[in-house]
């Protein structure tokens, strides 16, 4: 099984507009977890093999954040847990469709 996830983590209250402090942390956090990810300009896309795994992963990206001294943070997650096909992913949805432009 593979569950697939798109999420952004957005400091509210900050000193600044800037971000990227906050999600170099947040990035920091999935890496060290050893999950597959990607980067995006609009958010992180991970790859799990649980439920649980995932929310582990984005709980912690959560309290890097945090602990950069945001005292809010605003998280919009996006799961897709297909369990009628085995090993979708990220690389193999995008293939998939990749295949069928002409």
């Amino acid at each position: 099984m593979m569950i697939t996830c798109d999420f952004a983590i957005l400091p509210v209250g900050t000193q600044t507009s800037e971000c990227k402090d906050y999600v170099t942390a947040a990035v920091q956090s999935v890496e060290d977890s050893g999950l597959s990810y990607r980067l995006t300009g609009m958010g992180t896309q991970i790859e799990a093999n649980s439920l649980d795994e995932l929310y582990s992963v984005i709980s912690d990206a959560q309290e890097a954040v945090f602990e950069l001294g945001a005292g809010r943070v605003y998280t919009v997650i996006k799961i897709d847990d297909r369990r009628d096909l085995k090993n979708r992913t990220l690389d193999s949805k995008v293939k998939s469709v990749e295949k069928m432009l002409k």
